[in-house]
């Protein structure tokens, strides 16, 4: 099979403050073993930036076992949303179960880790992709809308312009991704405090409900339904391909519903 090269944009300064998003070479990190984990010189941090923006953040690796058909099939997962919403945290609070703290550096590129997920009896790989939120990186990610099957578009609560955006984001959605591609959208940073907060939950359900997508609130700092988002684009994709005869056995918003309520006493008050 021909090797498809992947774009790798030159790093600029380290500017962009609110960047956290993870970036590094898909050619790199198919040919290198190592690519994926954080290889960054401690010593050099801030001067020479790693392929990913925290230092300590190394994806884990997924065993494989050749005779399970369903790790054949890689579910595209991609991470969306303005520079700073807090996809890269997002992404590392669900591989690795923590939250990373400490000065980061911007993104330049297009990264990506696998992650295994077991629903019921069955497992479904993700490979779940980051993305640069910065505008001058917009036309690169539009290269890997068309053949994705999830897309998770964040926002920050305590930014009103992140979401204000929304809107642009799910109209590139609509001009760029599949007809079929299971849409999220994620008012992340909910651990904020009240004062803080510029974005009600409800106005996120509202703007869900006006796209037709699903919707909830989280927090990669606290871990607030990180693994319910994961989850339910797993167990939305798994339906996707093996439950086309019975439409009614999954719903995936009844099943974010479920599993938020199950979550409310680690809520905070919008």
């Amino acid at each position: 099979m021909k090797k498809i090269k992947t774009p790798v944009l030159a790093m600029s300064s380290l500017d962009d403050t609110m960047s956290d998003d993870v970036f590094e070479s898909v050619e790199e990190a198919e040919s290198n073993p190592d690519a994926n984990k954080l290889s960054t010189n401690k010593t050099n941090y801030g001067k020479t930036p790693s392929s990913t923006g925290y230092r300590d953040y190394k994806p884990h690796k997924t065993t494989r076992n050749p005779s399970d058909p369903s790790l054949k099939i890689v579910h595209k997962t991609i991470l969306l949303g303005d520079s700073g919403v807090g996809k890269t945290s997002l992404l590392v609070r669900f591989d690795t179960g923590q939250f990373q703290t400490g000065n980061f550096s911007a993104t330049v590129g297009i990264g990506f880790t696998n992650k295994i997920i077991s629903v019921d009896e069955s497992k479904v790989k993700l490979q779940i992709w980051d993305t640069a939120g910065q505008e001058r990186f917009r036309s690169v990610t539009h290269a890997y809308y068309r053949d994705a099957h999830a897309l998770l578009l964040l926002y920050d609560v305590t930014n009103k312009t992140s979401f204000d955006n929304i809107r642009a984001w799910l109209s590139e959605i609509r001009d760029y991704a599949n007809d079929h591609v299971v849409i999220m959208l994620l008012g992340n940073k909910a651990d904020c405090h009240p004062g803080d907060r510029m974005i009600k939950k409800e106005d996120g359900e509202k703007l869900a409900k006006e796209y037709s997508v699903t919707f909830m609130e989280t927090s990669a700092k606290s871990g607030l339904n990180v693994e319910v988002a994961f989850m339910a684009v797993a167990r939305e994709l798994l339906f996707k391909k093996t439950g086309v005869e019975n439409k009614e056995s999954f719903n995936v918003q009844d099943y974010v519903r479920e599993q938020t309520k199950a979550n409310c006493s680690s809520c905070f008050p919008a």
